[in-house]
């Protein structure tokens, strides 16, 4: 059977308000694509719409599930294994295997990104 996604319109979705992995407030998310409507090793492709003074918390990933951050609008903060710094649109972030991140919108501004998770044949980094 062939994966049932094929479009979306991101401005035409509704989202849920959830906390995400603990993080300060609630976050506006959608999982866009999961795992069993994409034929490639992609397990899912979100969107997610961090609010000012709101946060994704600390979480890690097992080490054959490699993430990216798209940040779409807005500003904030990254914390990735013991280092912080700053992103804002326009930044592609890499979470490499087994890697622990966070992420903190610090701005006046909704901070609206893509979360996307692949599967990965690396080992996890240090």
């Amino acid at each position: 059977m062939k994966p049932a996604f094929d479009r979306v319109n991101i401005h035409e979705l509704s989202l849920e308000r959830v906390v995400a992995h603990g993080g300060a407030g609630t976050i506006l998310f959608r999982r866009l694509a999961g795992a069993g409507e994409l034929a490639g090793a992609c397990n899912f492709i979100d969107l997610a719409i961090v609010p000012p003074g709101c946060s994704i918390g600390r979480h890690r990933h097992a080490p054959d599930e490699e993430e990216f951050y798209l940040v779409l609008a807005g500003s904030g903060w990254m914390w990735r294994d013991g280092r912080e710094h700053r992103v804002s649109a326009g930044d592609l972030i890499r979470n490499p295997p087994g890697g622990a991140h966070g992420l903190n919108n610090d701005g006046e501004h909704d901070l609206r990104l893509f979360v996307f998770e692949v599967k990965s044949t690396a080992t996890a980094e240090s």
